[in-house]
């Protein structure tokens, strides 16, 4: 499995906020912008709180079966597996849907002596700081599922054990 790439969650979030930030001003111009729903930064860090608490309820099984602790459960590896898949791609949408809302909180910069646009660049910057959160706890949970590396380079015919 690939490990996460910042620069590719960078290229995402940049990506969308251009496109979102052009799309937001033809909308405008156009009609209505449609509002940002004070759901959206709820559920970015509902998605950020499930992530971490799972990370750290795998870290701690892990260090519990590594100090070998009596009647520790172990980590399934399938599980462990599933973990960072879901990590993975809930980092790849919050980078979108961050980016999404980030172009469209700084087309509502401009709007801010309109109070019902100011609330909606309010939850569109909430957004986006809920959207980091789900990506750092998705970078957190990649990096705690982590395997060890081989520390036997001394080797290189060496087989490693899985």
């Amino acid at each position: 499995m690939k490990e996460l790439r910042i620069r590719v969650l960078a290229g995402v979030f940049a990506v969308a906020g251009v496109l979102s930030w052009a799309g937001a001003r033809l909308w405008n111009s156009v009609g209505t912008l449609p509002s940002v729903p004070l759901a959206a930064p709820v559920v970015l860090a509902l998605i950020a709180v499930i992530l971490l608490a799972t990370a750290l309820s795998i870290r701690a099984r892990l260090k519990a079966q590594r100090d070998r602790v009596p009647g520790a459960k172990g980590v399934d590896p399938m599980m462990a597996a599933r973990a960072v898949v879901f990590g993975q791609a809930s980092a790849l949408v919050a980078a979108l849907v961050a980016g999404m809302y980030g172009g469209t909180g700084v087309f509502l910069l401009e709007y801010l002596d309109i109070p019902a646009r100011r609330d909606q660049a309010i939850y569109a910057g909430l957004s986006v700081v809920a959207g980091i959160a789900v990506i750092a706890a998705a970078v957190f949970m990649e990096r705690v599922c982590k395997l060890p590396e081989d520390e036997d380079d001394d080797h290189p015919g060496a087989a490693t054990a899985a």
